[in-house]
């Protein structure tokens, strides 16, 4: 991975229409994506993974009123993704992940994945507790793995760009969402930069002093 070159990079806001991320790249980043780790092993995300025109033109619609303008950011990107998270966690999922992990024998030891069951929920009940939204925290993981999916878009020689920049009620609706149990958190466009309108800026950051205690 090449530090030095994402220390000094913008996110790309125009993407080149004309070029298209391989499919085998894709099917490669996908799945790089479906292997990230959430907390408890969660797995709160639904993607709709975006590669044709008739997929792209669905989100482009969605994207109205103040929106407007990332329409275009879809519209050039070679693939988008709308990322979902699960507004709270039932217990069908919960028994989902749970016989999945069984099955592959992420704990070989029964008496040592039952305790991890247990924890789970309590670890669970303890986020539900603290501040009585669930789907915050689960978002957060959405956030964690989101980041580590640009850096790894770098190494498969793509850039890739979230943005918030959406109504989640229209996308949700154009998506049938709606009542699904899941809802859109973000999109993540992709796709080769358009050169000649990249930001060559420096980058700006506060002082190191201003962001690190070191003990």
């Amino acid at each position: 991975m090449d530090l030095d070159y994402l220390k000094n990079k913008h996110l790309t806001r125009y993407f080149d229409a004309t070029r298209k991320i391989p499919n085998d790249t894709v099917d490669s980043f996908l799945t790089f994506l479906h292997t990230l780790p959430t907390s408890v092993n969660i797995q709160p995300n639904h993607f709709y993974v975006l590669e044709t025109a008739e997929g792209k033109k669905k989100l482009v619609d969605a994207l109205k009123g103040r929106f407007s303008d990332n329409a275009g950011k879809v519209a050039s990107a070679s693939h988008a993704i709308v990322v979902t998270t699960r507004t709270d966690v039932s217990d069908e999922h919960l028994q989902t992940v749970n016989a999945k992990e069984r099955a592959d024998l992420r704990f070989p030891d029964p008496k040592i994945q039952a305790g991890w069951e247990t924890g789970t929920k309590d670890f669970l009940r303890i986020q539900t507790e603290r501040d009585g939204l669930l789907k915050h925290w689960m978002e957060k993981q959405t956030y964690l793995i989101t980041g580590a999916s640009m850096m790894a878009a770098h190494e498969f020689g793509f850039d890739a760009t979230p943005f918030e920049g959406f109504a989640p009620e229209q996308v949700d609706e154009a998506f049938g969402l709606t009542g699904t149990g899941y809802t859109t958190t973000l999109l993540l466009v992709m796709g080769y930069p358009d050169e000649s309108r990249a930001y060559k800026g420096p980058i700006s950051r506060l002082e190191q002093h201003n962001v690190f205690t070191r003990l």
